[in-house]
């Protein structure tokens, strides 16, 4: 078997996402996928990653990721070249499942969990997704958007938590959930680039948790998103506030890669800290566990460099007796691809997901998603990945696709 094209996909609708299909001589096409600046990602799959990889066989997965990971730059980061070698990783492990007929997770060693508990990331239905007023996506936010402004369905849970979070809470017990993430201080990071948060901001943003408390007690996990936006002091004093409401972990509370300054505060507060799903390589991820920087080891198979990658940083966190957590908020080829992993990985704590994008603009690119039921995620049973892109989305007219072929 050998590859023959590598063929990609962006949607304008989309901005933020990158697909890629990597076709075969024997007629399986892989999927990968991965998010952010999709542009130059789609430039190094064509006029770099495909001299390489066209003409070979797309089972020895080990030998590309090492080739393609052993570039002059890019290789150590979460840049163009790392996003593109995990889509190409992603993909290369879709077309081996489904040339053996099994499921991707019974590859990586099977199951060790039938299902995996979700926490549910409170984003909403345009998070990522541009419209004629804005695209919503963290540091972009509209903060302006009031109670109401959306209806596109059930769960604008972004709008929920800012203004009916005891309620939001109620809806996600409902469905069996008992995990959230919410990032109600990145307003007051905004408006003083991370150097200061007064008492009266502080205030506002316990709001939403005090609200959480008083609709379910102590039934519900929290989770805290920060976004990296803090200097020390101030994440310090977000810290020491959240204390009483017992959160579950505080992400990313400072810069990703300030890995000095993230451990004194992991020795400052008993709050575990989550960490991080912008680093990219076991490399990284080691210095990470080393310097007990993160109790809670966030992955992200789009940006670390695909499975592959992503196991063998679960795997040092496991030597190191932390728990792993897959991260998405981005997109559906990636949330398969978590939920599969997920389900192999004995030290898993959480599957990320995202309600208000799993029932609903998921469904518009793919036919299959892993389902939720009761709030754990099983992963597909279908061979490799076991879902595809709906092949109507190449003919879109906000669609650019482009193909290299052997």
């Amino acid at each position: 078997m050998k590859v023959v094209a590598l063929e990609t996909l962006q949607l304008a609708e989309f901005p933020f996402l990158f697909w890629l299909r990597v076709h075969t001589d024997a007629g399986l096409i892989g999927t990968g996928e991965t998010f952010w600046a999709p542009g130059p990602v789609a430039a190094y799959i064509h006029d770099n990653v495909a001299s390489y990889l066209l003409g070979k066989d797309p089972r020895d997965i080990e030998l590309h990721d090492r080739t393609l990971g052993s570039v002059y730059v890019g290789a150590r980061d979460s840049g163009a070249e790392v996003r593109g070698n995990s889509a190409v990783n992603i993909a290369l492990w879709d077309i081996y499942g489904q040339a053996l007929g099994e499921p991707v997770w019974r590859l990586l060693g099977g199951r060790t969990h039938r299902n995996v508990p979700i926490y549910n990331t409170c984003a909403g239905y345009k998070h990522v997704r541009a419209t004629k007023k804005n695209a919503l996506f963290e540091r972009g936010e509209d903060w302006s958007l009031k109670s109401g402004d959306s209806n596109e369905g059930p769960y604008e849970d972004l709008l929920a938590w800012r203004y009916n979070a005891g309620d939001l809470a109620r809806s996600l017990k409902s469905e069996g959930i008992g995990a959230m993430k919410i990032w109600p201080f990145d307003i007051a990071a905004e408006a003083s680039n991370g150097t200061r948060i007064s008492l009266a901001d502080l205030d506002k943003a316990l709001e939403p948790f005090q609200k959480i408390r008083d609709a379910v007690g102590r039934d519900m996990e929290i989770m805290v998103e920060l976004h990296g936006l803090w200097t020390l002091p101030p994440a310090l004093r977000v810290a020491e506030a959240l204390k009483a409401y017992d959160v579950a972990w505080l992400e990313e509370p400072v810069r990703y890669n300030e890995l000095d300054a993230m451990a004194e505060l992991a020795r400052h507060t008993s709050i575990p800290i989550a960490a991080s799903e912008r680093l990219a390589s076991r490399q990284m991820f080691k210095q990470l566990i080393d310097k007990r920087a993160a109790s809670v080891i966030m992955i992200d198979l789009a940006w670390c460099g695909g499975l592959s990658e992503a196991r063998k940083i679960a795997n040092m966190a496991e030597a190191s007796e932390l728990p792993v957590t897959l991260h998405d908020c981005t997109g559906p080829i990636v949330y398969a691809a978590s939920c599969a992993l997920s389900a192999t990985l004995p030290n898993v704590n959480y599957q990320e997901a995202v309600r208000a994008y799993f029932t609903g603009w998921y469904t518009e690119i793919v036919a299959d998603i892993p389902p939720v039921k009761d709030g754990h995620v099983a992963p597909l049973e279908g061979p490799g990945l076991g879902l595809s892109l709906r092949p109507e989305l190449f003919q879109r007219p906000d669609a650019a696709v482009r193909i290299t072929r052997i």
